[in-house]
């Protein structure tokens, strides 16, 4: 059953997203600034948690998750190290995934030809 609702949980959170691009004149950036924030938003609100508990990982990966990690990071810091944890928490809490990201960009760009658009 974990396996079904991290699938529909996922693939709802996909498809608002898809009806978001295709019914507003919004640029992909900012559609995902938008789930950050939103993420983020709903992870102080205590809602998110919860549906991460219940989705798994159909809510953990999408961009929302991200905004989720990032608060959590923030939270534990400041609640650690004080005022300063507000400008290092998001840093350490993301640093594996964001590293990841560049790592595995660079690589992919290595094996094969980017196109430039004109």
């Amino acid at each position: 059953m974990d396996y079904f609702n991290a699938f529909w949980v996922g693939g709802l959170i996909c498809a608002l997203v898809q009806i978001l691009m295709e019914k507003t004149k919004l640029q992909p950036g900012r559609i995902m600034v938008l789930l950050v924030c939103t993420g983020a938003v709903l992870g102080a609100l205590g809602i998110y948690p919860a549906l991460v508990e219940y989705a798994g990982a159909g809510a953990s990966v999408p961009l929302l998750g991200f905004g989720n990690t990032l608060f959590k990071g923030v939270k534990e810091a400041i609640q650690s190290d004080g005022f300063i944890g507000i400008f290092m928490g998001g840093f350490t809490s993301c640093a594996v995934g964001i590293s990841a990201a560049l790592v595995f960009g660079y690589l992919a760009s290595l094996c094969f030809e980017p196109k430039m658009r004109k």
